[in-house]
């Protein structure tokens, strides 16, 4: 579902099926930034002034192009400039949203990920997918007339979840800490709880691992040229998210990052029913049970967060001992993986856990896996799962075989 964007248009006129590039395939050029005016889109695809023309018309018909500045001259002999060609944002916008355990997060972001209108508030995961998912949808018809856009300029709707995703079917696969969700047909109930509280007609819905959507947001807007990065979310549970040449990995069946239960001994139970998973005693949650047993207030990662946000000693000790255990884990995910960037997240990625990954990290993988890694915190910060999910969307209904059928529909 996830391309990286310009890896295609082919030289010598071909497009992803090996035939004459389409539109779709003009568009991934222009929106990648290889080849921005006419002239080069017919070096880039090899086809003719007047072919390419007529693609880039139906183009413009849709509202997906727009003509920009004049480009600089490269003739020797001088000329007219170049007009170059743009990527119009302004037709379409997106929805997305990013659910935890008790709080989530809904926006309304441009195509080019910028967010429009932005809302927090209470979603309780254990309260089940149909009052959770409905409540989005009064979310998104509230936001939708804050930003000043109608539901009919929703071209798509991105969701983050926290658990694994079969995203051929957008459906969560034995969720530890969604308890209801299993099997559970997030996509449908999305498109219509939109329905019902907007008036529009339902919309692609696109289902994914919060993680994972963290790491496509955080890699693509502040790391675009890190082919292999990283990201490690630790709240309540702990996941991994992992883009490998701007792509998504996700395993055979969605199932890749899922660092949390890997076995590191300690016999404590986790909530998947195993004993000595990392998340048992390294993530927020376990975090905030040893304090809680320490008589410190905290049940959740969010009340950890706080805590270390108020520089709690305790609270900053635990959190390093978390790190330290989620660090020896990962100098295995480095070693195997090698990747440019490694990107703490979620509720205990502040200096006291960071330190702990970084000691033990450091001291269990080889000097060659981190001689060029990068350890760093997020960027992007709670809208990361947004951004991702937005962009996710965007990836989705512009990549040239879809773009092409949804210019098909729209008689163009």
């Amino acid at each position: 579902m996830t391309g990286r964007p310009g890896r295609t248009g082919r030289a010598g006129g071909t497009g992803r099926g090996g035939g004459p590039a389409s539109a779709g395939d003009l568009l991934e050029l222009v929106r990648s930034g290889r080849a921005v005016t006419r002239g080069a889109l017919q070096q880039a695809t090899g086809l003719s002034r007047a072919t390419v023309g007529l693609r880039l018309d139906r183009l413009f018909r849709a509202g997906w192009l727009r003509e920009g500045a004049g480009g600089p001259v490269d003739s020797p002999l001088g000329g007219r400039p170049s007009i170059t060609l743009e990527f119009d944002d302004s037709h379409a916008v997106v929805l997305a949203a990013d659910l935890e355990t008790r709080h989530a997060r809904a926006a309304v972001l441009s195509l080019t990920g910028e967010i429009l209108a932005e809302h927090s508030g209470t979603a309780v995961i254990q309260d089940g997918p149909e009052a959770v998912l409905a409540e989005l949808g009064r979310w998104f018809a509230e936001l939708l007339e804050k930003a000043g856009h109608r539901a009919t300029e929703v071209c798509g709707i991105g969701l983050a979840v926290p658990g694994p995703v079969d995203t051929d079917t957008g459906r969560v696969v034995q969720p530890p800490i969604m308890p209801g969700w299993d099997g559970y047909d997030i996509r449908g109930r999305t498109a219509r709880a939109f329905t019902e509280h907007t008036g529009a007609p339902a919309v692609p819905v696109l289902v994914d691992n919060d993680a994972n959507l963290m790491a496509y947001g955080e890699q693509r807007t502040g790391y675009p040229d890190c082919s292999a990065f990283v990201l490690v979310k630790v709240s309540t549970g702990i996941g991994a998210g992992v883009v490998v040449d701007g792509t998504i990995y996700r395993g055979i069946d969605g199932g890749a990052g899922d660092i949390g239960h890997i076995r590191v001994g300690a016999e404590v139970r986790c909530r998947c029913g195993s004993y000595g998973c990392l998340a048992a005693v390294a993530s927020g949650g376990a975090v905030a049970r040893r304090l809680a047993e320490a008589g410190v207030p905290a049940a959740s990662g969010s009340d950890v967060r706080d805590l270390l946000a108020s520089g709690h000693p305790e609270a900053a000790a635990l959190a390093r001992d978390a790190g330290r255990s989620v660090g020896d884990v990962l100098a295995t995910v480095v070693t195997l993986l090698n990747p440019g960037v490694l990107m703490i997240a979620g509720d205990l990625a502040g200096t006291p856990f960071l330190t702990g990954v970084r000691e033990l990290l450091y001291q269990r993988a080889l000097p060659r896996s981190t001689a060029h890694l990068d350890v760093v915190t997020s960027r992007l910060g709670e809208r990361a799962g947004l951004i991702g999910a937005g962009a996710l969307v965007v990836e989705h209904l512009y990549a040239p075989e879809r773009a092409e059928e949804r210019l098909l529909s729209l008689g163009v």
